[in-house]
């Protein structure tokens, strides 16, 4: 008998909290429990050690953002915000503070099972896979081996700057999250870069016309609104 992953929700909202807890529980991978404050939440991400938690921002005693802060001090454990806030400044402080990805209520299941899924993989990822940056992305006939810092798109090596490729490496050692402006530019340009996201939008511009077949309508690299970029999740995952 296979081990059914453990979800912690805090949540304060009774009926939210019912409905996401009955929509794991008849899937029948996911077991869970619940905390309806920060403390409580914080307590028991400590002692259940969950596989993933599912947080509210919104809560009674705390902010959201003070739980991922404090969580991320000692675990990497996969967390995802589900919040009603949806300026896009509340999603990238949670991003940025640790978060591995954010969904606006209201939400549909499918979403919700999905965004599990990537997080809890990714997560497995990061753990199990000890030369993770050496092994090859691939997805959609896109392929980048990180070793020989090759991109190759159907069979034909794709030439990029020193800047693109160090940007689409990480996003695609990062495939299935959001990676907020912020945390690109300081990734690719360093702690004292300017903050203004304006090179990084163009540098993205270039790589998308090489990589995409129709740039307006991209397959590979996503873009979150007012937040960051997402590439698609590996296959090989």
């Amino acid at each position: 008998m296979y081990q059914k992953v453990s979800i912690l929700i805090i949540e304060d909202e009774k009926s939210i909290c019912d409905f996401i807890s009955k929509t794991l529980s008849s899937s029948g991978e996911y077991k869970t429990a619940s905390a309806v404050n920060g403390k409580d939440g914080l307590a028991m991400i400590t002692s259940m050690l969950p596989d993933l938690v599912l947080l509210d921002l919104g809560l009674p005693d705390m902010d959201g953002i003070e739980i991922i802060t404090k969580t991320r001090e000692w675990s990497s454990l996969p967390i995802i915000v589900i919040s009603a806030r949806t300026q896009e400044k509340e999603k990238i402080m949670a991003l940025d503070a640790g978060a591995d990805d954010y969904i606006t209520k209201p939400f549909g299941t499918g979403e919700l099972l999905a965004r599990i899924r990537t997080a809890i993989r990714h997560n497995n990822k990061i753990a199990n896979d000890v030369v993770k940056s050496n092994r090859p992305y691939s997805a959609k006939g896109l392929t980048i081996d990180f070793e020989k810092r090759l991109v190759i798109l159907n069979g034909e090596e794709i030439h990029l700057t020193r800047v693109e490729y160090k940007i689409v490496s990480l996003l695609a050692k990062n495939s299935g999250k959001v990676l907020t402006y912020d945390t690109l530019i300081e990734q690719v340009w360093g702690p004292y870069a300017d903050d203004n996201n304006r090179i990084l939008r163009v540098n993205m511009a270039n790589i998308r016309r090489k990589l995409e077949l129709n740039p307006g309508e991209p397959q590979y690299i996503f873009t979150e609104l007012g937040v960051g970029y997402r590439m698609v999740e590996d296959e090989g995952l």
